[in-house]
C-alpha cells in the first residue's frame, strides 16, 4: 500500500441544519444521497455552466449536533470557495469555514486497505484511485504509519492519477473556462443528471441531451520527455488539443474530439512541443456524453 500527503489540497467545512439542502442546490452531484463516511465528486459552476472549482464532498461521521460536510478541494481555491458559498447562503442555517490550515489530506492506494480512520472515504471517481483521509495536519504521518503504508512523493500519486485518466484542475483544464463534460466529470461520477436544479444545471443538461461536447480530456502516452502544460498538440499543421499534466511518460490532454478522430483515421502522428504522443484513452473521443447518475 502507498500513501501520499496531498499538500495541494485544502478542506472547507459546511455545517448546520440546512447544510445538506444548501449544498444540494449548488453542486453538480447529489449531496442528498450522501451518508457518513461516503464521498461524492462534484463541482460548483458558474451560471454559464463552467467549473469554478471541483472537489470531493464527504459527510463527516455521525454524532455531530448538526450535519457537517467536508470539501476536499484545491488548496489554492479553498478561500475563494468559502467566500462564494458564504455569498450563496443568504438566510440558510449553515456555517462555512476554510479549515485548510488545520486539516490535511492523504491519498492511500495500491493494496488492501484494512481498518481506516473514521475520517476516511473511498475516492468515488475511479475504482483504482483508492481512498482519502482528512485529518489534523499533525496526525497525518501517524495515520499513514498505522495503515502500514509506504509514503511516496507526489509524482508517484500524479502518475497513478493520470493512469486512471482522472484530470486535475489548473493543469489539465482551467477553472472558469471548462465545462464538466469536457473534463469527463460525467464519466467520473461527478454529474448527477437526474437530480434537481443547481447553478449551471440548464447548460449541463443541454450538453448531455444534445451531445454538444466538442472537447474531451484523454490520457496520452508520451515518447520520451513531457511537454509543458499548455503546449499545443498538433496533427501536422492543425492544432487538435492542449497538453496538460504528465508523469512517467503518461499525461492528460484536452482534445478536440473531431480533429483528434480525423487524425487517427488518417494515420497522422500527434506531436506536442516536437515530441510524439499517442492517445491511450480512445473512449474519451466517442460521441455523445454517457448518462451517469452518481
Amino acid at each position: 500500500m502507498k500513501a501520499t500527503f496531498l499538500d495541494d489540497r485544502g478542506v472547507v467545512q459546511v455545517s448546520g441544519d440546512d447544510a445538506r439542502k444548501f449544498l444540494n442546490g449548488l453542486f453538480t452531484t447529489d449531496v442528498g444521497k450522501l451518508t457518513p463516511g461516503e464521498a461524492r465528486f462534484g463541482a460548483l459552476l458558474t451560471p454559464q455552466g463552467k467549473i469554478i472549482v471541483d472537489f470531493l464532498v464527504a459527510q463527516a461521521p455521525a454524532g455531530d449536533v448538526s450535519e457537517r460536510f467536508l470539501l476536499d478541494c484545491p488548496r489554492a481555491l479553498a478561500q475563494a470557495l468559502t467566500d462564494k458559498l458564504n455569498v450563496y447562503k443568504l438566510r440558510a442555517k449553515v456555517t462555512v469555514s476554510n479549515l485548510s490550515d488545520q486539516l490535511g489530506v492523504i491519498a492511500v492506494w495500491d493494496g488492501a486497505v484494512g481498518t481506516m480512520p473514521e475520517s476516511s472515504f473511498t475516492d468515488p471517481r475511479h475504482a483504482l484511485l483508492g481512498a482519502r483521509v482528512i485529518a489534523p495536519q499533525e496526525e497525518l504521518a501517524a495515520i499513514a504509519a498505522r495503515l502500514g503504508a509506504e509514503v511516496v512523493d507526489t509524482e508517484a500519486y500524479e502518475a497513478h492519477r493520470i493512469g486512471c485518466s482522472v484530470p486535475r484542475g489548473g493543469l489539465d483544464f482551467m477553472y472558469g473556462d471548462a465545462f464538466p463534460y469536457e473534463t469527463n466529470m460525467d464519466r467520473l461520477h461527478g454529474v448527477d443528471i437526474g437530480k434537481g436544479c443547481y447553478v449551471g444545471q440548464e447548460v449541463v443538461s443541454r450538453m448531455h441531451h444534445r451531445g454538444t461536447t466538442r472537447t474531451r480530456t484523454a490520457q496520452v502516452v508520451l515518447d520520451g520527455a513531457s511537454p509543458e502544460p499548455g503546449t499545443p498538440i498538433m496533427a501536422g499543421d492543425k492544432t487538435v488539443g492542449t497538453m496538460g499534466s504528465a508523469a512517467q511518460q503518461r499525461g492528460m490532454a484536452l482534445l478536440r474530439i473531431d480533429r483528434a478522430a480525423e487524425a487517427i483515421e488518417a494515420g497522422t502522428p500527434l506531436t506536442s512541443g516536437g515530441l510524439t504522443l499517442r492517445i491511450a484513452d480512445l473512449e474519451a473521443l466517442q460521441g455523445p456524453p454517457k448518462q451517469t447518475v452518481a
